[in-house]
């Protein structure tokens, strides 16, 4: 009996493992050179495999997807990942942040050891085969090196990621191809991504500042509130705080065109102690001078309130206090899906029935992401496509009949 899984991503690869315990013979397909390419892209500044804080607010962080992913997560979460990880030799720790981390902060020996493994469970790898959807009777057909080809197999795992990163992989181009076979799914949209400033940055602020952090200061959006850091980009903003309120900010723009939050400059200070420090005599100094020897305010953040606080603000203790607590920062478009770390929409689960299979399509099973969630980093991401993509073959194995590997 063989299986067909195409994509090879932590989901496709998690699912082959899963499949061949069972005593299956898998094939994975896969449109690039190489297996893994996000992930190793993901790991190259160090490997955030998952986090280690408790699992009600982990399960949280999927948002309105909670009901369907919490389940996954309980069968298979950050600790049953790590255990994974260990099980490759794979030693992981848990960093400042509660993120978890690879010993040597690298994606590369996790994947070879993985490899490894499964080829050892006798997985056969076909590279450079780019799914291009069924023939008339179910057949599954390939563009590959040779040409045309078609692929008949038991039942059939896809795990073909989103739409960021496209000369990674994770393409999109599936989504017609489901359509046509009548799946329902949610547009693919950008998820953990950079935004555009209303009007964009002036000159001066985009040719200094473009690179650099905002660190250890605080956003304010609805019912989000974070402290942590971003960066200044030459349209607008990215890094981790973004990315965590970018769904929220996402929203707000396709429903109202632009979405406005507040920046806390000194998160660490009282608004009080701010407006007693701007209050306070400067004499001769400048306003930079005086704001420097306060607050210690300088570089990017005294250059941002002179971007954004009108001149006369800037004069006026009160309004320039309260910028400083809340500056109000305006963007108007998320940055290029294929600029994002991920993206939300995909296969809605409305479509799967229980054990992850198309509705539509007996015997076609989805996992990872290109299902309808989405998560900020931090290693919510991966572990979701770890778990996705193991409960999608158990549910693979229970369409066969099959038994699943103790």
């Amino acid at each position: 009996m063989t299986l067909a899984v195409v994509g090879a991503g932590p989901a496709g690869l998690m699912a082959a493992e899963v499949l061949s315990q069972a005593g299956l013979q898998v094939e994975v397909f896969d449109a690039m050179p190489s297996v893994g390419r996000k992930f190793l892209l993901a790991g190259k500044g160090g490997l955030n495999l998952t986090h280690s804080e408790p699992f009600e607010p982990f399960a949280s962080r999927y948002g309105a997807r909670r009901a369907q992913i919490e389940p996954l997560l309980e069968q298979f979460g950050a600790q049953a990942l790590r255990d994974w990880a260990q099980g490759l030799g794979i030693a992981t720790f848990v960093g400042t942040s509660g993120r978890v981390f690879p010993s040597e902060m690298k994606a590369a020996p996790l994947l070879r050891a993985w490899l490894q493994r499964l080829r050892g469970a006798g997985v056969q790898f076909h590279m450079r085969h780019r799914f291009t959807g069924w023939t008339e009777d179910g057949a599954l057909q390939f563009e590959a090196p040779q040409g045309e080809r078609i692929v008949r197999p038991e039942a059939t795992m896809l795990a073909l990621g989103g739409a960021s990163w496209a000369r990674l992989g994770s393409d999109g181009a599936w989504v017609p191809l489901l359509e046509e076979r009548g799946v329902s799914i949610a547009p693919l949209l950008p998820s953990n991504c950079g935004f555009d400033v209303r009007g964009g940055w002036t000159e001066y602020f985009a040719t200094r500042f473009a690179g650099q952090p905002f660190k250890s200061v605080a956003i304010r959006f609805q019912q989000f509130h974070r402290q942590g850091e971003f960066v200044a980009t030459a349209t607008g903003v990215e890094g981790s705080l973004i990315y965590a309120a970018s769904a929220q900010l996402r929203d707000e723009i396709a429903a109202r065109g632009s979405a406005t939050f507040e920046l806390d400059l000194l998160p660490a200070r009282s608004a009080a102690q701010v407006l007693a420090e701007v209050a306070h005599p400067r004499g001769s100094r400048s306003l930079s001078s005086h704001l420097k020897s306060r607050l210690g305010l300088e570089g990017i953040k005294m250059a941002v309130l002179h971007e954004l606080v009108p001149k006369p603000d800037l004069h006026d203790a009160g309004r320039l206090a309260s910028a400083i607590k809340a500056l109000p920062l305006t963007v108007v478009a998320a940055r290029p899906i294929d600029e994002a770390i991920s993206t939300a929409g995909g296969v809605r689960f409305e479509a799967l029935d229980k054990g992850l299979m198309l509705r539509e399509v007996p015997g076609v099973f989805c996992a990872g992401e290109m299902l309808d969630w989405e998560a900020p980093t931090g290693g919510y991401l991966l572990t979701a496509s770890f778990a996705t993509g193991r409960a999608a073959a158990l549910g693979l194995l229970s369409f066969l009949g099959v038994r699943a590997a103790a």
